[in-house]
């Protein structure tokens, strides 16, 4: 089934190199780990790490239909999973977004049964024991997060939103 839907992520690491690193850290039989096909680090560069014939592991239950996108932001490092450490408050650079745009303005030329975009917290509604406080749940995925400038992005491509409806855990 070719894949009709691009996931947007951010590393919450604080730069591409250890996003790289975590993306090569070999995690499942078939020797790969979590990674996403391209990562756009905050000056615009972009980088292919996973061919778009391959499926790559970067959403539960959605890999097999979806390209994953990585963009370099902090996110909530180094406390992911802190019930005090939920708060995003880096920005997306403009440069950023600009390659994000053009990626995705390509990708839909070079694989016309894209029809769909949403971000990873939307898919990955898992809830888990706060690291500091097991009382208290928090979302295991939060990216892109509260400051992806989904506007910007949805006026410049065709995709749309997929259906939160059609979210599996």
């Amino acid at each position: 089934m070719p894949p009709d839907l691009v996931v947007i992520h951010c590393t919450e690491l604080p730069d591409l190199a250890s996003a790289r690193e975590f993306g090569e850290k070999v995690l499942y039989p078939s020797g790969t780990g979590n990674s996403g096909h391209y990562y756009i680090d905050r000056d615009g560069s972009l980088h292919q790490y996973v061919g778009l014939e391959r499926v790559a592991h970067h959403v539960r239950g959605y890999n097999g239909r979806a390209i994953g996108i990585e963009l370099v932001n902090a996110g909530r490092y180094p406390n992911w999973l802190a019930a005090a450490g939920q708060q995003m408050s880096e920005p997306y650079a403009d440069a950023q977004i600009g390659t994000l745009v053009a990626l995705l303005q390509w990708l839909q030329v070079q694989l016309p049964s894209l029809r769909y975009i949403e971000g990873h917290e939307q898919l990955d509604t898992t809830q888990v024991p706060a690291e500091d406080d097991a009382t208290t749940l928090v979302q295991r995925k939060l990216d892109p997060g509260p400051l992806f400038p989904w506007p910007r992005v949805l006026q410049d491509i065709a995709l749309r939103r997929l259906s939160t409806t059609a979210a599996t855990p």
